[in-house]
């Protein structure tokens, strides 16, 4: 299958942005929780949590999908939170920004089909509990997104691992000039970082 046109062209972007070495440092146990799991052949569930599944651990889901995509390392990405609140409208802005096709659903908080193939594949995105019914009940690892959801929900259950990879939260300027240029940025930041770790499973896993 074939990535969009607009979508590649964001990745090539992607691709050339710069991750700190603090940040590599940090997405370590990342990276070797994904390669040991291809190492046991075991399948690989991913379940991006933070407060309100409403902005950090749907960008990650987003692009930890298509990340893995484009190296081919097979996974299945989820996210949740501990409340229930609803996908943000930038959060959909800055996707579709990036080349995704969204086809939306009007019910409140019904969810929305991000497609990254042409009518081929999608995720259908919502804000929803971490143990929802769609996500995975065990062996999956919890990847932690923000600092409130890792104090206030010490115990995800299921979780073979906890890994934390905190982002800034973009909530932070709703109400500010910066609103748009910061949920991008945060969304780029998350996709830099995905796109990385998943080249580095890549060449682990080929060495």
């Amino acid at each position: 299958m074939k990535l969009t046109d607009e979508i590649q062209d964001s990745i090539n972007a992607i691709l050339r942005i710069p991750v700190p070495d603090e940040r590599k440092k940090f997405l370590e146990p990342f990276v070797s929780y994904i390669k040991n799991k291809i190492e046991l052949q075991d399948k690989i569930y991913l379940n991006f949590i933070c407060t309100h599944n409403s902005r950090r651990s749907q960008f990650s889901q987003i692009w930890a999908d298509t990340a893995s995509i484009y190296y081919n390392i097979p996974i299945e990405s989820f996210s949740g939170g501990v409340e229930i609140t609803e996908l943000n409208e930038q959060v959909l802005i800055s996707l579709k920004n990036c080349g995704f096709f969204i086809e939306r659903e009007k019910i409140y908080n019904s969810g929305h089909e991000i497609f990254m193939f042409p009518k081929l594949q999608s995720l259908r995105m919502f804000s929803k509990l971490y143990n929802d019914p769609i996500n995975p009940k065990d062996k999956f690892a919890a990847i932690m997104t923000c600092s409130h959801a890792d104090k206030n929900c010490p115990i995800i259950s299921g979780a073979e691992i906890r890994i934390p990879i905190m982002y800034d939260d973009p909530k932070l300027f709703d109400n500010t000039p910066e609103k748009v240029s910061k949920y991008y940025e945060c969304c780029l930041q998350i996709a830099s970082e995905m796109f990385y770790l998943f080249s580095q499973v890549k060449i682990l896993i080929n060495e």
